[in-house]
């Protein structure tokens, strides 16, 4: 075999890798995806299950924000990253990923998940709308710990958004969703 026909035949391979993982790309973001939403459903089951004021807030919320599962790590400067669905009902409205950045005194690791339950029309369309939501910027938002849930009722549930954060592994003092954006996945 010529040495043209080798470069021919070695180009020719390459090719064909780069357009089957090409191809295959789309297909694998969709599992990722697939995934995500299956992990979400049984993370929000699970909280119902466990908690009685997110499973009353659950059929009175507009839209139900999932992220099943957030990686957070940290030394001094630190990180979390996660994907999550929104659901509209029974149907996923769109996939979105949760980013968080901090300096200061920390160290460590751990994982967690959160659910946004989004009580207004306003709360959703501003997700729509914005090119990413922060939480504490836009739509108020209540980290829902045992003193708020005591609180909560028909009357008193004023606020856009609550959020419950479920799930926690891992050593890493201080959680908060301050600062985290929230963005949709395009694709």
């Amino acid at each position: 075999m010529t040495h043209d026909r080798r470069e021919l035949l070695a180009l020719a391979g390459a090719s064909a890798v780069s357009l089957t993982l090409g191809l295959a790309t789309p297909v694998a973001a969709a599992a990722s995806l697939a995934a995500v939403n299956r992990d979400a459903g049984e993370a929000l089951a699970q909280l119902r299950r466990t908690n009685s004021t997110a499973n009353w807030l659950a059929p009175r919320a507009r839209g139900v924000l999932i992220f099943p599962n957030i990686v957070k790590a940290g030394l001094m400067v630190g990180g979390s990253y996660g994907k999550g669905v929104l659901r509209l009902g029974n149907r996923v409205d769109g996939y979105y990923h949760s980013t968080a950045a901090s300096f200061g005194l920390q160290a460590g690791a751990q994982s967690y998940g959160y659910v946004v339950f989004l009580m207004t029309q306003k709360a959703v369309k501003y997700i729509h709308d914005s090119q990413g939501w922060e939480i504490g910027v836009g739509p108020t938002v209540v980290v829902v710990d045992e003193g708020v849930a005591r609180n909560l009722s028909t009357s008193t549930l004023k606020d856009d958004a609550y959020a419950f954060i479920f799930n926690q592994q891992g050593l890493m003092a201080g959680l908060s969703l301050e600062g985290t954006k929230i963005s949709k996945i395009k694709g």
